[in-house]
């Protein structure tokens, strides 16, 4: 790692054991790629639903030449999101595929079609810190605001271009490294009108009298 790992936590009680296996993972993604930049992990617990337990999500960003990828991970309540230590292994775990795929592209072992797809925001939400894409394909993924790059999730607007990762996510497919890449239309998203899209089932627009 060319620069100081950081490791941040937020309402957490931090032990030397947690920071110790945080620090294994990191030293495990630089033997993967031993170019990366620099690694940032934050570990957050959220309290908001008390009744359920504690939950911690954990995001993961990691810079190497030419390429930033994150993840950023939640798991849901029934399945081990009480437990730091097994939510810290997923993230890593998700980061892990990240990282190797990114090796086999810089050693050519990939083509060109794992580069970035591109679609267009369909929907977003700001409250709620989370937006659908329709990509070039026509398929549709969700994004939750820590997936935008660059803390760039308020500049979206619905027909926001935008370059994103796919990866599984908890409700279907999801995107992750969101960047944007211009102000544009959702034109050219195969089955979508001229205008914004305001969600599904939007109504088409108007026929132009000739």
């Amino acid at each position: 790692m060319q620069i100081e790992p950081i490791i941040s936590f937020v309402h957490v009680d931090v032990s030397d054991a947690l920071e110790s296996r945080i620090r294994a993972r990191i030293a495990h993604l630089d033997r993967l790629f031993p170019n990366l930049g620099a690694c940032r992990v934050t570990v957050t617990r959220d309290d908001s639903h008390r009744h359920q337990g504690r939950h911690y999500h954990v995001r993961i960003h990691v810079t190497a030449p030419g390429h930033e990828l994150e993840v950023d991970h939640q798991r849901p309540s029934h399945e081990g999101a009480e437990d730091p230590y097994v939510a810290l292994r997923d993230a890593f775990d998700a980061m892990d595929r990240r990282v190797e795929d990114l090796a086999r592209t810089m050693r050519g072992d990939v083509k060109t079609h794992l580069a970035p797809a591109h679609g267009r925001v369909a929907e977003i939400d700001p409250a709620a810190g989370r937006g659908r894409i329709i990509a070039a394909d026509g398929s549709s993924l969700y994004f939750h605001r820590h997936a935008v790059l660059g803390q760039r999730f308020d500049e979206l607007r619905v027909g926001s271009e935008v370059r994103f990762a796919q990866e599984a996510g908890e409700d279907g497919p999801q995107a992750s490294s969101v960047a944007p890449v211009g102000r544009h239309h959702l034109a050219d998203v195969p089955g979508q009108g001229t205008g914004d899209l305001e969600g599904p089932g939007a109504a088409p627009p108007a026929a132009r009298a000739d």
